[in-house]
Parts: C-alpha cells; sequence; structure tokens
C-alpha cells in the first residue's frame, strides 16, 4: 500500500472515530428523540465509513460487505424510529 494511502486511511480512521465519540455524546446526553435519533444516524453512517475505510486499508472485501449490511440495517432502523416517533407505532395494524 502505498505510504500516503496508509496516512490518509489511518487520518480518516481517526476521525471517524472522534465522530463516533461526539455522537455518542449526544446520543445519551439528546434533549429530545430527534436528537438521539439522529445521533444514532450518524453512528451508523461513521460504522460504515470507518469500515470501508478498513477495507481500503487490508485490501479485503469483506469489509465493504459488512459496511453494505450496517448501511441496510441503518436504514431500517431509521425508518421504524422515525415512524415510531411520527405515529406512535411502528406497524400498523
Amino acid at each position: 500500500m502505498n505510504t500516503v494511502l496508509y496516512w490518509a486511511a489511518s487520518f480518516a480512521l481517526v476521525c471517524f472515530a472522534l465522530g463516533m465519540v461526539f455522537a455518542t455524546v449526544r446520543l445519551l446526553r439528546g434533549p429530545t428523540a430527534q436528537d438521539r435519533v439522529l445521533a444514532l444516524d450518524t453512528l451508523y453512517i461513521n460504522g460504515m465509513l470507518t469500515m470501508l475505510v478498513f477495507g481500503i486499508r487490508t485490501g479485503s472485501s469483506l469489509y465493504f460487505d459488512i459496511a453494505l449490511l450496517i448501511a441496510l440495517f441503518g436504514f431500517v432502523g431509521s425508518t421504524a424510529m422515525a415512524r415510531f416517533l411520527l405515529r406512535g407505532e411502528v406497524i400498523e395494524p
């Protein structure tokens, strides 16, 4: 791997980890439920991007599949939380 790419990936991992720490703080301290949902969205996006950077760094395609699953479950979770906050129920009778 190129030295510049290695250091760029390392810097990106540090930035994503820092973003995850700030999102966790917002998740725990958020004054409203909307803030907590937004923090959860930020956490899953940063987790997905972390897996993508790991995949670039190691050259393994397994991390890309994991990132795809994180994105899929994160989207479904965000949609369910938005419906719950909007209507008070996730599945309509």
